[in-house]
């Protein structure tokens, strides 16, 4: 859905006029492993025109409204919402069980429609190695980092948090932000269980010219209207594969002669 909202607003003649590409990284956790799902995105500052042959840059430290953005997200997302509720493809427990109803679930949903949702859009990076360096952040995280935890006793698991709505100003800021917290072990494992993705789940996703479908032909028609040369990728070097087993004298690899499996026999226990 926020790909859809990003390619629908930069299509249109009125912002951008263009088609672009985008990569979104799913995270779905906070700083205290809560759930918090969300995408961070990385979006090149322009598309192709229409005519597929000429590139339309974005304005100099400006890419989209992210009003307008964060507009047309909402009303898509709860039009999502709506969608899946008269299918009857949402649960609901404990107190929110009255969102069953269908007027109860409107009710709820009401307020969020004049409420303001924030796209949050960062300036352009330094270049090609900047953009590498921000998506190694994201790509292959886990909800927690070993440098995070703290210790682990009787009293239960402590790690270091940070929390975004501490206020201050400087350093008094970051001081206040970073706290630490002390789990139960079933809790601890309840949060972190809570960012384990189901089995064959894509968390990085790639739309527009960026699709996998059609990038090969995308990036080169990029190229082409920017008239730049891809460079050429160096040959990897063959890997040098580590022997499995060393002879703990000489240091030498060791070969398998054979390999003699045991036979089919019941296993007994010791004689009593």
């Amino acid at each position: 859905m926020a790909a859809e909202v990003l390619l629908t607003i930069a299509g249109d003649a009125k912002h951008l006029g263009a088609r672009i590409g985008a990569t979104l990284v799913l995270h779905t956790w906070g700083s205290a492993l809560t759930h918090h799902p969300h995408v961070h995105g990385i979006v090149p500052g322009g598309g192709l025109a229409a005519d597929g042959k000429s590139w339309v840059a974005c304005r100099p430290g400006f890419f989209l409204p992210v009003r307008v953005l964060s507009r047309l997200f909402r009303r898509r997302f709860i039009e999502g919402l709506q969608h899946l509720h008269r299918a009857q493809r949402l649960q609901f427990f404990g107190d929110l069980g009255v969102l069953r109803d269908a007027r109860g679930f409107a009710e709820w949903l009401a307020p969020m429609r004049k409420q303001e949702w924030v796209v949050y859009a960062k300036r352009p990076f330094a270049g090609p190695q900047a953009v590498l360096a921000y998506l190694s952040r994201y790509t292959h995280r886990v909800a927690i980092s070993n440098s995070r935890l703290v210790a682990m006793d009787e009293r239960g698991i402590t790690l270091r948090w940070k929390d975004y709505r501490a206020k201050g100003t400087g350093q008094a800021k970051g001081k206040l932000r970073h706290k630490t917290m002390t789990l139960a072990p079933q809790e601890f494992m309840r949060r972190f269980l809570l960012h384990v993705l189901p089995g064959g789940f894509h968390r990085i996703r790639h739309y527009g010219l960026l699709a996998n479908g059609n990038r090969r032909d995308a990036l080169a028609a990029a190229r082409a209207a920017l008239q730049v040369q891809a460079e050429a990728v160096p040959a990897a070097e063959p890997a040098i594969r580590t022997p499995t087993f060393v002879c703990w004298h000489c240091g030498r690899a060791l070969l398998i002669i054979e390999i003699v499996m045991r036979e089919r026999t019941l296993i007994r226990g010791p004689p009593s």
